[in-house]
C-alpha cells in the first residue's frame, strides 16, 4: 500500500514557478502539482492528451484559444481537450494539480525557458 499524500502541503513547498512535480501515477496518467504565478506558459497544445486542471488554492486564469477567458479559484476542475491551445496564469499565487497522460509534454511541442522534461518533474 503506498502512503497518504497531501498534494496541496507539496504544491506549497515547491520553490519554482511553472515547475509541475509528479506526485503520484494512476495507470498510464501522472498526479502533478505545480505552483503559478505570473504568466510565463506560452500558448501550446497537447496533440494526443487531454490535461486536467484542478485549483487547490488561489485563483486561475484559463485561456483557451478562441474562447473567453474562464476564472477559475479553489476547488474548480477544468479539462483542455487534446489538441485545443491553451495557456495559463495566475496574477497572485496558486496551486494546482494536473492529471496527464505520461506522455504529455509540459508544454507540448513549443520550446520555452520554463519547459520542463518528465525527468524534471520526478
Amino acid at each position: 500500500m503506498k502512503e497518504i499524500i497531501n498534494p496541496k502541503a507539496i504544491a506549497g513547498s515547491i520553490s519554482a514557478y511553472f515547475s509541475p512535480k509528479i506526485i503520484s501515477q494512476v495507470n498510464d496518467q501522472y498526479v502533478k502539482v505545480a505552483k503559478v504565478k505570473g504568466d510565463c506558459i506560452p500558448w501550446h497544445t497537447h496533440d494526443q492528451e487531454d490535461e486536467l486542471f484542478y485549483i487547490l488554492e488561489g485563483k486561475l486564469c484559463m485561456e483557451v484559444k478562441g474562447q473567453k477567458p474562464k476564472n477559475m479559484q479553489q476547488g474548480d476542475l477544468f479539462v483542455v481537450s487534446k489538441g485545443v491551445e491553451h495557456r495559463i496564469s495566475s496574477e497572485q499565487e496558486c496551486l494546482i494539480l494536473l492529471i496527464e497522460s505520461k506522455t504529455t509534454k509540459h508544454t507540448g511541442d513549443v520550446k520555452s525557458p520554463i519547459s520542463k522534461s518528465i525527468k524534471d518533474q520526478l
